[in-house]
């Protein structure tokens, strides 16, 4: 097929790269604009971006599609389709009716339980057993499309989200390139009305570790936000990550050290960390981060 790639993130250039090895022709990638990142706050493209340069695949980033010039532009492509994964820009009417065949989205949840910007980490943190992805025809609203495909994994005890990012985008790659192939034999099924949930942007400040919650909520905070932006919690004025952690029984004060080497109390149960990292430093176990912090028994760390 002629298509239209749209993503931005690592989770989208899974798909990409399948598509390209399928032999479809990619007239066109649009992401989101470079952004500045690194010490240097240089402007840095996006995965999908530099791997799309570097294939020869014309690439597009305005900073909205809501503009008559930009819909006329993305039309004369003249599209069989349009592939988008965690592109980051809501497509207009216009832009979801220019390819002939419409819009395809690879959506990292069993629709319709978390819609929305961050399916992976909500599902982790909501303790859900498993998830998967959707392949849908993309419509107006906030991914209510019908669904063409959909495949399951487990989450289970261990399951970060950096994992579970890369097993659900290799799947994702793997069920676009299917749904491509069978598309004249494919049926598109309206999403259940029971069941929606909805994945809100993860924000700055839900990777702040409350030592007052349950043992297991603080533990799924930590997968879920793990490789990043990583859960934390401050000591000394220092914002410390904790990158992974286990379950522990006990009580105490919620937030209250013990050890050896290192037991934090919370509302129910405790939390033995693993694998902590302060700012500007590499990630350590919690044995070679005492040796190099103090945090004494009975801190109470708020």
């Amino acid at each position: 097929m002629r298509l239209v790639f749209m993503g931005t993130p690592d989770f989208a250039l899974a798909a990409l790269k399948a598509l390209i090895e399928a032999g479809h022709t990619l007239l066109a990638a649009y992401c989101q604009p470079p952004r500045p990142a690194g010490r240097g706050h240089k402007e840095q493209p996006s995965p999908v971006q530099a791997y799309a340069e570097g294939q020869g695949i014309p690439v597009r980033h305005p900073a909205s599609l809501k503009a008559p010039e930009d819909q006329a532009a993305f039309a004369a492509l003249e599209a069989d389709l349009a592939v988008v994964a965690a592109y980051g820009l809501i497509l207009p009417k216009a832009i979801l009716a220019a390819p002939r065949l419409g819009c395809l989205n690879i959506h990292a949840s069993l629709l319709p339980r978390w819609r929305g910007a961050a399916p992976i980490q909500r599902a982790i943190m909501a303790g859900d057993s498993e998830t998967g992805v959707t392949i849908m025809r993309m419509d107006e609203g906030l991914d209510t499309g019908p669904m063409l495909l959909a495949e399951k994994v487990p989450i289970g005890p261990e399951t970060t989200a950096g994992r579970l990012h890369d097993q659900l985008a290799a799947m994702g790659a793997r069920l676009i390139v299917r749904a491509l192939a069978e598309f004249d034999h494919l049926t598109a099924t309206a999403q259940p009305e029971m069941g929606v949930t909805y994945a809100a942007k993860i924000r700055r400040d839900e990777g702040r570790i409350d030592w007052r919650q349950p043992a297991d909520t603080v533990e799924r905070l930590v997968r879920a936000m793990a490789p990043t932006p990583g859960a934390w919690f401050e000591h000394g004025g220092e914002r410390i990550k904790l990158l992974e952690a286990r379950i522990e029984t006990g009580s105490g004060v919620p937030g209250q050290v013990g050890g050896p080497p290192l037991r934090i109390a919370c509302g129910a149960d405790a939390i033995r960390p693993l694998r902590l990292q302060r700012a500007g430093r590499a990630p350590m176990a919690v044995e070679e981060f005492l040796r190099g912090y103090d945090l004494p028994a009975g801190t109470v760390l708020a």
